[in-house]
């Protein structure tokens, strides 16, 4: 690359989708020299966009890393020889080079250099406006992309650790403790914002249809299906009778809202607070979930069925179960009852393809998650539904790979429709317990003992129930 000629620097930007770039690269008579030479600041001069920015500078630095990188990579192969001999050539090492990499980012993921307003924003200490959470965003995502060699599909892990590593930063940003689902949905919604452009592609396709994007729809079918129901509403509600007209107005703007990419959370918080009161007399009037699904669709939404669990409990739900799945799991696996479970053999059979701390941890979790049922002899298809399809009506779980960190899928179903795409087994287990009392469901008495062990944690019992 370093002789290259300015021709072969445009052509090579033309093979990697970025032929925009051509003109002003020819104009500047940026030769391969010259583009190994571009830092931060040149790419912004030269590039408006800051996708095609991200991109760029990914693509200059992995060729610069090659070389740097290789006998790095080298070396661990041979020393990961021994221990796994399968390492050395092929797909396999392909695998653990992917592995080696993804393991690098973790351990150095470094937040970027923000804009001098944003900087003096969080200076000061102050929780920022709409706006400028827009901004911090939106570098997040262009720093994401740039260690993610452009693709902008990062995994749950990627998120955790991004969100984590600003929330270190700035404390302040946590707000009330829901500060890291906050910013966590927002950054996936701006992914969710860039990748739309590309989702017609043909490749695009082809991957959402075979790693499970809920069965290969696209967003435009899904926004198709969707409008048929607007109309069913505009019908059905008139049943329901609304305090006034200011009532209207809010769920109007909700349901608006929630067909956007880019969303105002806090003003989805403000409204789904004022009209709380419609919603409970809706649900204690044993009111069908659709209908109240249609006039509260945010309540689709994970972190939103959490804050409606905290605002009738004053518990956040999704903080005490990291805290039972942290403590309990370890005593979980131990248990003879378990021990010739398929979960736990699954389990067995893929901790021995991972010595990363972070991915056997979230293993152990996913598998003590799933095993709860079992240890209180209760019935495990009232709980989840492990690579197969969903049968009950009541809340429950479907998971799909539960092992596989890139592939795995956890979703909540109610009336066996999906009411919500959750990230792992963390969030899948809050989100079953939470949707039992949002949406005040009586608990199967197959299943009750494993629900009244983890209630009896969440809410703080003084004596709670412990594992047998």
């Amino acid at each position: 690359m370093e002789n290259w000629s300015v021709d072969q620097v445009c052509n090579w930007l033309r093979q990697r989708n970025l032929e925009e770039l051509v003109p002003k690269f020819r104009e500047e008579e940026v030769s391969g020299a010259a583009l190994l030479a571009l830092n931060d600041r040149m790419v912004q001069q030269l590039v408006k966009k800051i996708g095609h920015q991200a991109v760029l500078m990914d693509l200059i630095n992995k060729y610069q890393q090659q070389k740097s990188g290789l006998e790095s990579l080298t070396y661990c192969c041979k020393t990961a020889s021994p221990e796994f001999p399968e390492v050395i050539s092929g797909k396999n090492l392909k695998s653990f080079f992917a592995r080696y990499k993804t393991l690098q980012w973790t351990s150095s993921y470094a937040l970027p250099d923000f804009p001098y307003d944003v900087k003096c924003i969080l200076a000061e200490k102050k929780c920022p406006d709409h706006s400028m959470r827009i901004r911090i965003i939106e570098f997040l995502q262009a720093d994401m992309t740039k260690y993610l060699e452009g693709s902008l599909y990062p995994n749950s892990q990627q998120y955790n650790i991004v969100v984590n590593a600003l929330l270190q930063a700035y404390p302040f940003l946590d707000e009330d403790g829901n500060g890291f689902l906050l910013w966590k949905r927002a950054l996936k919604d701006r992914f969710k914002y860039v990748r739309r452009p590309i989702e017609d592609d043909e490749q695009v396709l082809r991957n959402k249809c075979k790693f499970g994007h809920r069965r290969g729809q696209t967003r435009k079918s899904s926004f198709a299906e969707n409008k048929p129901d607007d109309v069913q509403v505009q019908v059905e509600e008139k049943p329901v009778h609304l305090e006034g007209s200011a009532m209207d107005v809010h769920i109007k703007w909700l349901k608006e809202e929630y067909m956007k990419t880019q969303r105002n959370w806090k003003e989805v918080d403000n409204r789904m607070n004022v009209t709380i009161e419609i919603r409970r007399k809706m649900i204690s009037n044993k009111a069908p979930l659709k209908d109240i699904l249609r006039l509260f669709p945010f309540l689709r939404c994970p972190y939103q069925l959490f804050r409606e669990f905290q605002l009738l409990t004053h518990m956040d739900i999704y903080k005490k179960t990291v805290e039972i799945l942290e403590i309990y799991s370890e005593n979980i696996l131990s248990l003879y009852v378990v021990r010739n479970n398929p979960i736990n053999i699954m389990l067995q059979e893929n901790l021995k393809r991972h010595t990363e701390e972070d991915i056997l941890k979230y293993m152990k979790m996913t598998a003590a998650c799933l095993l709860l049922p079992d240890v209180f002899g209760d019935d495990s298809s009232l709980f989840a539904a492990v690579n197969e399809e969903v049968k009950v009506v009541t809340p429950v779980l479907e998971v799909k790979n539960p092992f596989n960190v890139n592939s795995c899928e956890f979703a909540l179903y109610v009336g066996r429709e999906e009411l919500a795409q959750l990230d792992d087994c963390t969030m899948a287990l809050a989100a079953l317990v939470a949707a039992f009392h949002v949406f005040d469901i009586p608990c199967p008495k197959r299943i009750h003992r494993t629900l009244n062990f983890l209630e009896s944690l969440v809410f703080e019992v003084r004596s709670p129930a412990s594992l047998p």
